[in-house]
This record gives structure tokens, C-alpha cells and sequence, in this order.
């Protein structure tokens, strides 16, 4: 599809956003870097001759408006979104333009639906955080799963990651993420999010094929717990990450991915596990892939299409699962995710 749309990508020099970067390109988009660092901007555009660049800081709001002049809309890919977040929605909201970022980070992501909701609504405007493999991938898997139920008792999301090489933007936006939190742990239970210092839990999850059965650790709470309540009515939402890619998050060596076919995709597969019950009945979702940050490129950019192509179910400020036709993206991922639907 060539659309010759212009779509500013703030954090473009990023190790995600590049990969929008390059999504956007393969799909007919024409693709604004924009970042604070000049330098890697110019390396950036080097790197890919003809690219428009244009320096901007979240602490400088007219460099913002110049960054967003004339595009169609931005994907903000610079974390920690507890720092940019907020003046690139202000400036998309300026622009008139929608907003979509790849937010991880739960309590970002709550700030957005708590701060922009209503003047998002009232603008007509389009926000749409956490349109990520964190958050997004889980909320579209939870929306399809549900079908035509109104409501359910509760879900649970299983990240079965091979290896979890995490970035630099990733470890940046954990340590942000811990000092809001004073070191506690969050879970989304009883309708609410709720702040504890209880010790993790390590449990099994009977994976589908390929993956299998593995050890993982319960509430190991990732941005569902923000996006599923935020249309689904489901009081008890939990999440559950693999030990193996647990303790490499965690491990004082962490290295960042390395990429291993021409796409750039590191070799790291994934395959997530969603379940939601209602009474006995059970619903499952599943889908799998190859590097999370690359394939969070797919998921932010189809959002963009669809957004700029009205094929939207709301405005304001929505999660993926409320926004978009829920089985209809997924499948329209493919060959990036593999989607299954069990019902």
C-alpha cells in the first residue's frame, strides 16, 4: 500500500525505532526522524539516504511542533515515557494529529488515560499508548479470546520468551518504573491496581506447542494490567513472564539483542499464552514470534493505518482491544505473529 503519508517517529535512532522506521518505509509511509540527539540523527539518516530528520527535546515544546509540522501522525518510541510521554501527546494534540506509542511502562500508561482522557475525547482526538508487543499484543489477544462475552472473571497473560536481551530504553524505563513504585510490585486485582512488597512466585504454565510447558513467575505485571481494564470488564488481571527470560532481564551482565537475519532481528522467539474465564467456561488466545522489540514495529504501524484509514472504533484516548477490531488486526499481522484462537 503506498500512501506517501508523512508519520513522525519520535526516538527514531532507538533500537524499536528503527524498526518502525523501516515498517513504515516498507509499507509506503513516509518517515520523519525526530529525537534530541542530532548526532544520532545524522547518523541515522546516513544510514538511510533521503531520510528527514529534525532535532526536538520533550523540554522544548516549539522543537516539538516543528518536529510534527506537516505529518500525519507520530509514534513516540523514546522512553522513558514517564519523560516523554506527556509533551509529545500535548504536541500531536497541537498538530491535530493521533498519537500511538510503544509504552511498556504501567504507571505511564496510566498517566496517559488519567490525564488525557476527557480532553482527548472532547478534541476527537486519537491516543493510543502501549501499541507494543507489553500491553497491546496482550490487550488485542484478551479482546479476540472474549468474543461476545460482556464480561469475565479474569485473565491471565503468559509471556514464554526464549531469552529476554533487554535494551537500553528497556533498563532506563525499569529503573524509572521501580523508583515511582518505591521498589514495589504491582497487580491489577479486585477491579484496581494494588501496590505490595509480597515476594514473586514461580509456578508452571502448560504452553502450547512450540514452547511447552515452563516455569514461570506469577504477577510478574507488565502494561496489561492497564490496558484490559481499561475496556474490559474483568476484575482480576494477572501476568506471568518465564523464568529463563526473567533472570536475564534481571542479570547484572544483561546484554542488548543481537541481530541475526537481515531485518535485524535478534534470535529471542516468544509465544503468548492468553486465557480468560468466566464462571467454568474458558476462552484462549495465542500467538507467536520471533524479537519483541521488532515486532512491536508491525503493531505500532498498523495502528497508524488503521487510525489514518478510519477503520477506528472510537476516539479518545483506547487501548488496542477497544480501538481495533481485535481478530482482524491479529490477523492482519501475519507473517510477523502466528494467531490462534481457541473458544
Amino acid at each position: 500500500m503506498r500512501t506517501g503519508l508523512t508519520v513522525a517517529v519520535f526516538g527514531a535512532y532507538g533500537h524499536t525505532g528503527r524498526f518502525v522506521v523501516a515498517e513504515l518505509l516498507a509499507r509506503g509511509f513516509v518517515p520523519v526522524a525526530v529525537g534530541r540527539d542530532a548526532d544520532r540523527l545524522q547518523a541515522l539518516a546516513e544510514s538511510r539516504p533521503g531520510l528527514d530528520v529534525r532535532p526536538a527535546s520533550v523540554d522544548d515544546p516549539a522543537s516539538l511542533d516543528r518536529a510534527l509540522a506537516g505529518a500525519a501522525a507520530v509514534i513516540n518510541c523514546a522512553g522513558p515515557f514517564a519523560v516523554t510521554g506527556s509533551p509529545v501527546i500535548e504536541a500531536a494534540l497541537r498538530a491535530g494529529i493521533p498519537y500511538v506509542d510503544v509504552a511498556a511502562e504501567i504507571e505511564a500508561n496510566a498517566d496517559t488515560f488519567e490525564r488525557f482522557t476527557d480532553r482527548a475525547r472532547a478534541a476527537g482526538a486519537v491516543i493510543v499508548p502501549a501499541m507494543a508487543f507489553y500491553g497491546g499484543l496482550g490487550d488485542l489477544l484478551a479482546t479476540a479470546a472474549m468474543g461476545d462475552w460482556a464480561s469475565a472473571d479474569e485473565a491471565h497473560i503468559a509471556y514464554g520468551l526464549s531469552s529476554w536481551h533487554p535494551t537500553a530504553g528497556t533498563l532506563a524505563a525499569g529503573k524509572v518504573s521501580r523508583e515511582r513504585r518505591n521498589g514495589r510490585h504491582v497487580r491489577f486485582t479486585q477491579g484496581r491496581l494494588e501496590y505490595h512488597d509480597d515476594e514473586f512466585t514461580v509456578q508452571d504454565w502448560p504452553f502450547p506447542a512450540p514452547m511447552g510447558p515452563r516455569p514461570v513467575i506469577g504477577e510478574f505485571t507488565m502494561a496489561d494490567v492497564v490496558t484490559l481494564p481499561s475496556h474490559l470488564k474483568v476484575p482480576e488481571v494477572r501476568t506471568y513472564m518465564a523464568v529463563d527470560a526473567a533472570q536475564d532481564l534481571s542479570a547484572p551482565d544483561a546484554s542488548a539483542p543481537a541481530a541475526v537475519d537481515e531485518h535485524g532481528r535478534s534470535d529471542q522467539t516468544f509465544l503468548v499464552d492468553v486465557v480468560v474465564r468466566s464462571g467454568d467456561a474458558e476462552r484462549r488466545a495465542v500467538a507467536v514470534g520471533q524479537d519483541i522489540y521488532a515486532v512491536t514495529a508491525p503493531l505500532a504501524v498498523e495502528a497508524v493505518q488503521r487510525i489514518l484509514t478510519g477503520r477506528t472504533r472510537t476516539t479518545g484516548v483506547a487501548s488496542a482491544g477497544e480501538i481495533f477490531d481485535a481478530p482482524d488486526f491479529l490477523r492482519a499481522l501475519a507473517p510477523h505473529i502466528s494467531f490462534e484462537l481457541h473458544r
